[in-house]
C-alpha cells in the first residue's frame, strides 16, 4: 500500500469463512506485513480466498504483545503498512491487540479499522433480548465465588449482559447467573455461524436444566436480561411470561 503508514485492525469470520468482507479480502491482499494471533488460521483464511501472503507474517498474541506491538512499530516508523488479526472475530474485542493500538496511536501512525463479525453481537442479533443497550464482560472468572461477584455488580443494571463461556464451564455460569441475577429470560449460543449453530433460549432455570450435565463443543455466547422495570411492568401487565 502506498501512502501513509496504517495499521489495520481487520475483522475476520468467527465461524464461517463466507462472513469476510469484500474490504478485508482487498487489505489483507495489500499489506506489506501481517501480525496475527494465531499465524495458522490466517493462512487458512489467505488460501481459501487465494489472497496473496505478505513477506512479512508473524504472530502476535497475549503472550508476547509487549515484543510483538514493538516489531509493528518498527514496520510503520518504516513506512510499511501492517494488518492485525485475531483468532477469529474483531481483534481488541475480547482478543490481543489493545497494547498495539495505543502504541500506535501513541507514535502518530494511522489506525484503521476494517468491520468483521463478532460472537458477541451476533448473539445479541438472535437472542430476542432488548439490544438499546448492553454490557459485553467477556469471560466470567472460573472460580465461583469470584463468578458470582462478577455477577452481582449487574445485579442491578437495566443493560442486557453478554458473557462468554467454555463448554466446561457453561453449566456452573449459569448456576451462578440464577443464583445472583434470578430467574431471568436468557439465550445460550453454540458454534455461532459454524455448520452446528444452535440458539437456545428461555429461562435461566430452563437453561440450566439443559446445561446440567451436558458439555457442549466450541465457543459459547450467553445472553442475559437486565434488571430493566419498564420492560418487567410491560411483561407483567401483559400477564405473560419474558419472551424467550
Amino acid at each position: 500500500m502506498s501512502g501513509t503508514a496504517t495499521l489495520y485492525v481487520i475483522g475476520t469470520p468467527i465461524g464461517n469463512l463466507e462472513d469476510i468482507s469484500y474490504r478485508a479480502v482487498r487489505v489483507l491482499g495489500e499489506v506489506d506485513a501481517l501480525a496475527c494471533e494465531d499465524t495458522r488460521r490466517t493462512r487458512t483464511l489467505l488460501d481459501r480466498y487465494e489472497i496473496r501472503r505478505p513477506a512479512t507474517v508473524f504472530s502476535l498474541h497475549e503472550h508476547n504483545e509487549d515484543r510483538a506491538a514493538k516489531r509493528v512499530l518498527d514496520l510503520l516508523d518504516a513506512g510499511s503498512s501492517v494488518g492485525m488479526c485475531s483468532d477469529a472475530g474483531m481483534p481488541l474485542i475480547n482478543d490481543p491487540g489493545f497494547l498495539t493500538v495505543q502504541a500506535a496511536i501513541e507514535a502518530g501512525h494511522l489506525v484503521v479499522a476494517i468491520p468483521g463479525p463478532t460472537a458477541a453481537a451476533t448473539a445479541l442479533a438472535v437472542a430476542g433480548l432488548p439490544t438499546s443497550s448492553f454490557t459485553f464482560k467477556g469471560f466470567a472468572p472460573r472460580k465461583q465465588g469470584k463468578r458470582q461477584r462478577f455477577l452481582s455488580e449487574e445485579a442491578e443494571s437495566e443493560h442486557t449482559l453478554v458473557l462468554y463461556e467454555s463448554p466446561h464451564r457453561i453449566g456452573a455460569l449459569l448456576q451462578d447467573a440464577l443464583a445472583v441475577l434470578g430467574d431471568r429470560s436468557a439465550c445460550v449460543c453454540l458454534e455461532l455461524t459454524k455448520k452446528f449453530e444452535t440458539v437456545q433460549r428461555g429461562s435461566l432455570s430452563t437453561l440450566c436444566e439443559l446445561h446440567a450435565d451436558a458439555v457442549p463443543k466450541g465457543e459459547i455466547t450467553v445472553v442475559i436480561a437486565g434488571n430493566h422495570r419498564k420492560w418487567k411492568r410491560s411483561v407483567a401487565a401483559a400477564g405473560e411470561p419474558p419472551p424467550p
